[in-house]
């Protein structure tokens, strides 16, 4: 047990340095952890480094929204969802924005550590039946997103474009001499569409004062977006190739993120650390790996579910006191010129793109901040740039040999 504490009190400040840290994902001091395997394990034991790498990972999904709120870069699990929350920072809303987040979070917490265990019972007899269902959502949800679009054939458009650019980024990543994995792409591909291309067009002026006066959101919407969230997690957690920016693209075809916005943060939240833990049960139960972490855990002599699941919880209470703390230092924003601010993230963002993924990295930036611009000049969701990601997780599940 004591290793365990310990081992989750580690995970938090890990969590907490990715999360806060745009470009650091976790997946990325996952990779780290296990080339330094040899040398870490005889030191710490594996009790300590599996509950350092799943409190890690749900830290992490809380206090990601910080930066996504107040400077507008996503993660890549908040690729969409970056633009409601930034956009009420913009309006003095940030604290509640990012409130709103955190109880998102703790909302997938609560409700996906029940539906883990019935997914442990009920899915291995039929996975193989459903291994093919990730290509039927992703065009359930395209269709949906389509109809609902002004500019239906320029939106599939913009969705194809940003797809073949996911596809050319995948498929080329070796050509990045990152010691993070081919996943690192992912960070430049994702800054540019819905990041940068973003802040070109945040427009000027100082930040206005932040002023928290409480959620505006009702209770029927705090619930009908847990709900949401947990299920489309339990989809991309489960069904194999897809994430949580796929969820993202899910969920925007049944929250519209430009009216209801809280809602939609809320939801997109909720799915994302439900599937962090859905991720932990496929693991135990199917023996599938669906994140860097989960990968990680698989080299080590895993503990229990149960006692994972025991860490993963003591991380959430945690990682939801320290986003809320985060979220009330909103005022320290207050007086900043958006245009320095704007350039400054833009600058950083160029940097870590450059460290963590050279020189393909940079143009994979530019090239993706280039197709993001367009839903901006021409008026359309931003949401059909996830084609970058939706249509190669399309392309995998109908065994089309696009990589």
């Amino acid at each position: 047990m004591m290793e365990l504490l310990a081992g989750t009190a580690a995970g938090v400040v890990l969590g907490t340095v990715s999360g806060l840290l745009p470009g650091i994902h976790v997946n990325t001091l996952a990779g780290i952890m296990v080339a330094l395997l040899a040398l870490l394990l005889p030191l710490f034991g594996p009790v300590f480094l599996a509950a350092v790498l799943v409190s890690a990972l749900i830290t992490h999904c809380f206090l990601d929204a910080v930066p996504s709120t107040f400077l507008g870069i996503p993660d890549a699990d908040t690729a969409v969802a970056v633009l409601p929350a930034h956009s009420l920072c913009l309006e003095g809303r940030g604290e509640e924005a990012v409130r709103v987040a955190a109880l998102g979070s703790a909302a997938g917490v609560v409700l996906s550590i029940p539906l883990c265990l019935i997914l442990i019972v009920l899915m291995p007899s039929i996975q193989p039946a459903i291994d093919w269902v990730s290509g039927i959502v992703i065009l359930a949800v395209i269709t949906i997103l389509a109809l609902h679009s002004s500019a239906a054939r320029v939106s599939i458009a913009v969705f194809l474009v940003s797809g073949l650019l996911g596809i050319f980024s995948f498929r080329y990543a070796f050509l990045s001499p990152s010691p993070f994995g081919g996943s690192a792409v992912l960070m430049p591909l994702l800054s540019g569409l819905f990041g940068v291309s973003v802040l070109l067009f945040s427009g000027r002026g100082a930040v206005p004062p932040q002023n928290f006066s409480g959620i505006a959101l009702e209770n029927r919407g705090i619930v009908r977006g847990s709900i949401l969230g947990t299920i489309a997690g339990v989809f991309v957690g489960w069904l194999p190739g897809l994430s949580n920016a796929t969820a993202n693209g899910v969920l925007a075809s049944a929250v519209d993120y430009s009216r209801d916005r809280r809602e939609y943060i809320l939801a997109t939240s909720a799915a994302n650390t439900t599937n962090a833990l859905v991720g932990l049960a496929a693991f135990f139960s199917i023996e599938r790996t669906r994140n860097g972490v989960v990968s990680a855990l698989s080299a080590l002599e895993v503990p229990s579910l149960s006692c994972l699941i025991l860490s993963a919880t003591i991380a959430a209470l945690a990682a939801y006191i320290l986003t809320v703390a985060l979220a009330g230092m909103a005022q320290r924003m207050e007086g900043i010129d958006r245009t320095r601010m704007a350039a400054v993230v833009i600058g950083f963002v160029i940097l870590v793109a450059f460290l963590t993924t050279g020189p393909f990295g940079l143009l994979v930036l530019a090239l993706a901040t280039a197709v993001g611009c367009v839903p901006r000049l021409l008026g359309i969701p931003q949401v059909f740039c996830m084609g970058s990601i939706m249509l190669p997780v399309l392309f995998f599940s109908f065994g089309i040999g696009a990589f």
